[in-house]
């Protein structure tokens, strides 16, 4: 069966309102409006948000444990596709490749999402998918998009700039210490401030 497939990309991730203790991956259609809002675990959550941040945790966490051992191996993940929606949960399989072999593995979304951002290959899902779980988001301007993410999230933005009182260098002692300590949400929140401030 041939289906057409959608490029996703990772719009980002935010406090679940639904779920306590949970977070909310939002997919974005790559050449459309329509967004695609997944609930994942904290865990799976972290582990995309160190990838996406760029941190680099001081052990491997278990996608990069996966990812060291299918490299050793010579294998690669070319694909991933998220290519059933059944009661509200998201199924996916990776495409994954040695030399000329082929194989598909089913997998969670949430862990699909964090290996592909270790193996550096794209998402994708089907119209049908994007039409049954699709939401369009009409943006006036960048600001209402912080705005929304503001809203999605239950935090207050004060958690933003608790962080605005210190120096540069004590900000970066502070994330080395966080992402030594595994404190990735803290860790996120201080680079966070560092960034803010290289912007202005």
């Amino acid at each position: 069966m041939s289906m057409q497939k959608i490029k996703l990309n990772i719009l980002g991730l935010s406090v679940s309102q639904s779920q306590s203790g949970a977070y909310a991956l939002v997919l974005a259609e790559e050449n459309g409006d329509r967004r695609i809002p997944i609930i994942i675990g904290p865990i799976e959550a972290q582990s995309i948000a160190i990838q996406l941040e760029g941190l680099k945790p001081p052990r491997p966490l278990t996608h990069d444990l996966f990812k060291e051992l299918a490299s050793s191996f010579e294998i690669r993940i070319t694909e991933v596709i998220i290519h059933k929606l059944e009661e509200g949960i998201f199924y996916s399989e990776l495409i994954c490749k040695r030399g000329k072999v082929e194989i598909t593995i089913d997998s969670r979304t949430s862990d699909a999402v964090a290996l592909s951002l270790r193996f550096d290959c794209p998402i994708y899902t089907t119209e049908e998918i994007l039409q049954r779980a699709g939401i369009v988001i009409e943006f006036e301007n960048e600001h209402s998009q912080e705005e929304w993410y503001q809203a999605m999230s239950d935090e207050p933005v004060k958690g933003k700039h608790e962080y605005e009182k210190y120096t540069s260098s004590e900000l970066s002692e502070m994330l080395n210490n966080a992402i030594r300590d595994e404190d990735y949400e803290k860790a996120s929140a201080i680079r966070d401030e560092i960034n803010r401030r290289v912007k202005e």
